[in-house]
């Protein structure tokens, strides 16, 4: 079995979502519901990974009420005001502190590379905080330093709408990633911010020309947890060889998300999607990033997945079908954990 530390998932925000009985007792003992909890991740390999605090805008759409003739076209939603994403963050950050508290020792979150070698080698989950959006953070970015010290580490500046400090890309098939303006002086302040405080700078859902500003004004790896090649599938989510080959010229990596619809070249959302085009996937990045620059992102609790991965206990098929392919076990290790433990390590320390 492969260990697997995963970029990106959304467990803590279906656990939010109504309906949820008891979500402590829900990730610790597991359920029928969602793709992660401690008893699947146990079966799936899973030793950690970027946990998501993710504030979500009001309703809900249909993906197939967007459907066009030619694609797919998901407007952006407006931007989401800072005291309901404020009051989300920390009901799901104290969320996350919860389930470690009552673990056992069997859930620990971490702040530091060294941290997570230990939780992985004493067989438990090493959590390490992520916020999807920082809708949650004031301009002064007092936020930033209570998230920080809550053990937040890793920051995606926007979701797929604007904030204040940038703006994300549409749900868009087919299209590029050049959908606005670029990050704002106050995006820039948070980027540079967060190189102080070691906290991981994340471009996913980003814009191009918010990916850009992030390129020039940040002194980190570029990280994008959760995306795919532009080149394989035409989403505005997904990322150009451009921009490939700046992650790789600035030594960061990428997360390969297993949705669907970054996935399937007529970008639709179906979970009789074949795995063969999450290995395609990594195929096309491991050729234009190296081997050292290419992890799991999966967006597990926040998309529709192969259904022959189903959820986290079906991941180590991920890991068959590439060793299939001719991928051996130090790269499947690279692929499974370790690139991002390096990545983190010269990011958060």
């Amino acid at each position: 079995m492969i260990p697997v530390f995963d970029g990106h998932n959304d467990v803590l925000g279906r656990l939010m979502e109504k309906g949820v009985e008891s979500p402590v007792s829900a990730f610790l003992y597991g359920s029928p519901d969602g793709h992660i909890d401690l008893p699947r991740a146990q079966r799936g390999g899973m030793a950690g990974g970027l946990f998501a605090v993710f504030s979500p805008s009001p309703g809900s759409f249909k993906f197939a009420d967007y459907k066009t003739p030619d694609g797919v076209e998901v407007p952006l939603p407006p931007a989401l005001p800072i005291e309901p994403a404020r009051a989300t963050a920390l009901w799901q950050i104290a969320l996350l502190l919860r389930i470690a508290r009552q673990s056992a020792g069997r859930v620990a979150v971490c702040r530091d590379r060294s941290a997570i070698d230990a939780a992985m080698a004493a067989g438990n989950l090493a959590v390490v905080p992520h916020m999807e959006g920082a809708e949650a953070i004031d301009p002064d970015l007092a936020m930033l330093e209570v998230l920080h010290a809550s053990g937040l580490r890793s920051l995606g500046l926007v979701w797929s709408r604007p904030n204040l400090f940038g703006e994300g890309v549409p749900f868009r098939f087919p299209s590029g990633p050049d959908t606005g303006p670029g990050l704002t002086d106050a995006g820039k302040a948070l980027v540079r911010a967060c190189n102080e405080l070691g906290i991981l700078v994340d471009v996913s859902h980003l814009n191009e020309k918010g990916f850009w500003d992030v390129i020039a004004h940040s002194d980190a790896p570029p990280v994008a947890t959760h995306s795919n090649a532009h080149a394989l599938c035409p989403a505005s989510r997904n990322l150009t060889d451009r921009q490939l080959d700046a992650i790789r010229e600035r030594d960061g990596m990428v997360g390969v998300n297993f949705a669907t619809s970054f996935l399937r070249s007529d970008g639709d959302m179906r979970p009789d999607t074949g795995v063969e085009l999450l290995v395609r996937q990594f195929d096309y990045l491991v050729e234009r990033l190296g081997e050292t620059r290419v992890g799991l992102g999966s967006d597990f609790d926040g998309a529709v997945v192969p259904e022959a991965i189903g959820d986290i206990a079906g991941v180590q098929l991920l890991f068959e079908r590439l060793s299939e392919r001719g991928y051996d076990r130090p790269l499947l290790e690279r692929i499974g954990y370790r690139n991002w433990l390096d990545v983190l390590g010269r990011t958060i320390g």
